[in-house]
């Protein structure tokens, strides 16, 4: 959405996410809120018995430090937790344990915006309200649960700019294995500060929550930009508050003045121990680089290097099933890599999201074998089989996996290359298309292609089609 020169948007993102750990940040609860019945993984400390005392989660606090090192921040040495006080049904201790002072990391950057921190903290339960009886009820599951919270400084200017950093930051944690991210699922949660200044000057800071989708993140950011805009110039007045997002009238609505950190009255929690990660093997910044797979952004950079086309790393990038197939298969044998791309990208995209459609959930693996698709792309480029009937033949493997050169041989589909043959066939399709011919003969080159069609078709598409082109040509002239 565009705006006059003297209006300058400021949007700053908190996001937070669901981390994989087996059991919940201070006890040993399992970490699965979404698949059990409801308030079945508790215990006496997530739901806050007293004289229970927390234990702080090892994995969690690894998932944050190597999300920190893929962020290139700066780790802390020391850190410890502190408790937020606030009262409300899903938090069951009356203050959510989280970190103020001493984060685990400080900097770093993601997709050219800069990160002010990120800390680890637990979430809360979930309140599930009854709209028939007006009941609300609580699920403590996932009450615990080991949550990243990201805090970027408040430098994206568009809510496309915020759109694009959160499915990156989401990328970046699955690849890291440190989440899922699910947003549907409640595993990873936008919040979004929103400011409209004018001439230089930051205006009064909004913040936007209840959004469960990236799509409605980038809608309600440009609708509240809108909104303050509006307000300001009809000599209103931007009050500092949080706004929930309203997916059926696509606005956003006032929710409650936005409290600041002294409502909160942090102090160190003290039953839980400071950490001087720097004292801990384990959490050394040396050991946990070296478990870091590749990441996103260093993919993008090897398939840049093998010079594929920008659309085609992404997919490659973000898909990482097709991303680990194409690597797969490109390290099977010869394949030249644009020839694999090209029916990675074009065709079996296509086949395993037409699938996907009809039987509604992903699916996990690749139905064709790499050593298979392989073998399939060398036959292409051999020119064994014509790219029609590959096709058809990479069809059929997805359905039935199997030795492809086995199956094109079973069906006919091998590429006729046999000059006498192709010669037989041509003879028969200008016999029946003497006019077309003619036409040809004409100046009109697209009947040269009706011929060539109509020849491939004869042979069921296994003709070699510039064999059949020159041949077509010398029996016209």
């Amino acid at each position: 959405m565009a705006y006059m020169a003297v209006y300058e948007p400021t949007i700053g993102l908190e996001i937070h996410a669901e981390l994989k750990t087996r059991t919940k940040m201070f006890c040993d609860s399992a970490n699965d809120p979404f698949t059990a019945e409801a308030n079945t993984h508790i215990c006496p400390v997530c739901l806050a018995h007293p004289g229970t005392l927390p234990v702080i989660n090892a994995e969690a606090v690894k998932h944050v430090l190597r999300v920190g090192l893929a962020l290139k921040g700066e780790l802390a040495d020391y850190t410890e937790f502190d408790r937020k006080n606030y009262f409300y049904p899903d938090l069951p201790k009356g203050y959510q344990l989280s970190q103020y002072e001493f984060p685990l990391v400080k900097g770093g950057e993601l997709s050219g915006v800069q990160i002010t921190r990120v800390h680890l903290e637990e979430d809360t339960a979930s309140s599930i309200h009854d709209e028939k009886t007006g009941a609300t009820l609580v699920d403590y599951n996932r009450a615990g649960v080991p949550l990243m919270e990201l805090v970027t400084e408040p430098v994206i200017s568009s809510a496309e700019h915020a759109g694009r950093f959160a499915r990156d930051l989401q990328l970046l944690l699955r690849y890291l294995g440190a989440s899922e991210a699910n947003m549907e699922r409640g595993e990873m949660r936008v919040e979004a500060n929103v400011s409209l200044g004018q001439n230089g000057v930051y205006g009064t800071k909004v913040e936007i929550k209840n959004l469960n989708s990236f799509r409605a993140m980038e809608r309600a950011v440009a609708y509240e930009l809108d909104r303050q805009k509006k307000l300001i110039e009809s000599g209103g007045t931007v009050v500092q508050e949080t706004r929930g997002w309203d997916e059926s009238k696509q606005a956003t609505f006032s929710q409650r003045i936005k409290e600041g950190s002294a409502d909160y009255r942090y102090f160190p929690d003290p039953d839980l121990p400071f950490l001087k990660l720097s004292e801990l093997p384990e959490f050394h910044p040396d050991i946990l680089r070296d478990a870091l797979s590749e990441l996103p952004e260093d993919r993008r950079k090897r398939y840049r290097d093998l010079a594929l086309q920008s659309d085609d790393i992404e997919l490659l990038v973000r898909d990482r099933r097709f991303g680990d197939y194409f690597d797969e298969v490109t390290k099977i044998a010869a394949v030249e890599y644009n020839t694999a791309i090209n029916y990675v990208a074009n065709d079996l995209v296509k086949i395993i999201r037409d699938i996907e459609e009809r039987d509604t959930k992903s699916l996990d693996k690749i139905p064709i074998s790499a050593t298979h698709f392989a073998k399939l792309i060398e036959m292409i480029q051999m020119k064994t089989v014509s790219s029609r009937s590959a096709k058809d033949i990479l069809t059929a493997l997805v359905s039935h996996d199997q030795d492809p050169e086995v199956y094109a041989k079973a069906e006919g589909l091998l590429q006729e290359t046999n000059i006498e043959k192709l010669r037989e066939v041509a003879l028969r399709i200008l016999n029946r298309h003497g006019q077309v011919a003619e036409d040809y003969k004409a100046g009109k080159d697209s009947a040269l292609e009706f011929l060539l069609g109509q020849s491939m078709k004869e042979l069921k598409g296994a003709g070699d089609p510039e064999m059949l082109r020159e041949i077509l040509r010398s029996l016209i002239r």
